[in-house]
């Protein structure tokens, strides 16, 4: 695994060459669709369905030391989702910095939703935002927001 220094350090880098916005919509593609592909390997490796498999990649996000996931709520009938996210990686480099930092993850969550809407039949689409985060001032976590398209 790449230590955290090191790959948020890439990161700053490319955002001062493109641009936050930029690389913000980049991000959101790629990670949108790496997230779909982990989750459908996951459920069928694991057996997992619905909110479970969105737990379990909740899960393993903050393993990896992105920082910690937590699903606030969730309802797939509605394609809607709320996550926090405490102890972010670029936080801890970029610290109150007075803008959000964390927008590699927002595509993730739309990502695995959508797997999990597909798999399970649904038409649903979704996209996600980043709501605030812990390198604003007045907060001291992450929101991010999922619904449908």
């Amino acid at each position: 695994y790449v230590p955290r220094h090191f790959f948020v350090n890439n990161h700053i880098g490319i955002e001062e060459v493109l641009g936050a916005e930029a690389y913000a919509e980049i991000l959101y593609k790629a990670g949108y669709k790496s997230a779909w592909h982990w989750c459908e390997k996951e459920a069928e490796c694991h057996g997992l369905v619905g909110v479970e498999v969105f737990e379990h990649y909740m899960k393993r996000l903050s393993q990896r030391g992105w920082g910690l996931f937590k699903t606030l709520a969730i309802d797939l009938d509605s394609g809607t989702c709320e996550v926090r996210l405490d102890h972010s990686a670029f936080v801890y480099v970029y610290g109150k910095c007075g803008r959000m930092v964390d927008y590699m993850f927002t595509g993730w969550f739309a990502g695995a939703m959508d797997q999990i809407l597909a798999a399970k039949g649904s038409p649903l689409r979704t996209v996600a935002e980043q709501v605030y985060g812990a390198s604003q001032e007045g907060h001291d976590h992450g929101l991010f927001r999922v619904q449908p398209l």
